[in-house]
């Protein structure tokens, strides 16, 4: 392959055959080199094609000012996420994640420590990303002998968060979170509980709220309305479930400006329903 562009000593950029670029890694292959010199696969160590130009061309920019072997901790890191939580990620993560492990270790070498005031709910509402994150501290601590905190965990597990949405740039996960956090307070105090947070019910009913919290920050619904006969049924057989869901819809509506559809409705009720059942 041909360098079209030098980065740095160990990233160039080159094209396929299809004339797509392409962002090369690998130890040494700028070294000594200049556009339009060959390079052999063989000392090739990873290919990044990002299909958005903006965001390939932010990549570029941040590796033209931090070392390769920052990348390639992140690049460990998304590679485990994509496994562990089974979701394809944005490709932003390359930046805000690279960036970010960056910025933390750069911090707790000057001493400075910043608090995630939403490490408790991250626990809670994001377990997957959050195990991301503590193996993400595992890895730093190994490479680096830097010891991050369960703080920066719980801001890595945001960025993979941020990550499972489909548009760039639209992700707000502290409202997210906030909005996660409102609504199972009025569960809570609704109907007197506490949660068992290991349960199977739990993990369901925070997953499913995770996602409607998107739709709600983003504004869209789902298309289809559920068949009002259907809610009825349900409105009736989890009544108490039904009625908490009134009280959420209307401080979402009063906070938010946004109003629950039936399907929403339909599907909050029978999670809310199985969940208070699985901790009286």
């Amino acid at each position: 392959m041909l360098i079209h562009k030098i980065l740095n000593n160990n990233v160039i950029i080159t094209v396929d055959e299809h004339n797509r670029e392409l962002i090369v890694m690998g130890k040494g292959l700028g070294f000594k080199k200049k556009p339009g010199d060959f390079i052999s696969k063989d000392n090739v160590d990873k290919v990044y094609q990002l299909t958005n130009e903006k965001i390939s061309l932010q990549f570029q920019e941040l590796l033209e000012d931090l070392p390769m072997e920052y990348l390639e901790i992140s690049d460990e890191i998304i590679e485990y996420a994509k496994k562990e939580i089974n979701e394809n990620l944005n490709e932003t993560i390359y930046i805000s994640l690279t960036d970010h492990l960056h910025t933390a270790i750069e911090r707790v070498k000057k001493n400075v420590e910043v608090k995630n005031v939403l490490l408790w709910d991250i626990k809670r509402f994001f377990p997957d990303e959050f195990k991301v994150g503590m193996m993400a501290i595992d890895k730093v601590k190994e490479k680096y002998d830097v010891e991050l905190s369960e703080d920066e965990a719980g801001f890595i597990a945001l960025h993979i968060v941020n990550a499972q949405q489909d548009s760039e740039g639209s992700s707000n996960t502290y409202e997210i979170t906030k909005i996660m956090q409102e609504i199972m307070n009025i569960i809570k105090y609704y109907f007197k509980i506490s949660f068992d947070e290991s349960s199977v019910y739990f993990y369901r009913f925070t997953t499913h709220l995770k996602f409607f919290a998107y739709r709600l920050t983003s504004k869209s619904q789902y298309l289809e309305e559920t068949d009002s006969e259907l809610l009825d049924v349900v409105r009736i057989k989890y009544k108490n479930a039904y009625s908490c869901i009134s009280k959420i819809g209307t401080y979402l509506n009063d906070n938010y400006d946004y109003e629950i559809s039936n399907d929403e409705k339909l599907y909050l009720t029978i999670h809310i329903a199985r969940l208070v059942q699985k901790n009286s």
